[in-house]
């Protein structure tokens, strides 16, 4: 079993309040859960209205099929017409026996 896990801080650039914030955010994660199946949340920087920092992880029985999962997510994010901008990423996919 391997687990890709990603780190993604965001930009919000239209967002002016943390409402703004959290309701782009909100939005953003139900849709990533519900369209590639992930587990995501925000982990930091909660209180700034135009950073925020998810936290996801895939399941899956090859590395290189969790990496590639990660990726999509990523480029869903970059693609989405919420006003998101992908500052930076990490990555990591584990082994696990």
């Amino acid at each position: 079993m391997h687990v890709g896990a990603c780190l993604i801080t965001l930009r919000l650039e239209g967002s002016h309040s943390l409402k703004d914030k959290r309701q782009v955010i909100r939005s953003l994660i139900e849709r990533l859960r519900r369209h590639f199946n992930v587990a995501v949340a925000e982990v930091e920087e909660q209180e700034s209205w135009q950073t925020a920092v998810l936290g996801l992880s895939v399941v899956s029985n090859e590395a290189g099929h969790a990496a590639r999962q990660i990726d999509r997510v990523v480029e869903a994010i970059e693609g989405d017409r919420l006003g998101v901008e992908v500052v930076d990423r990490y990555v990591d996919v584990l082994a696990v026996t």
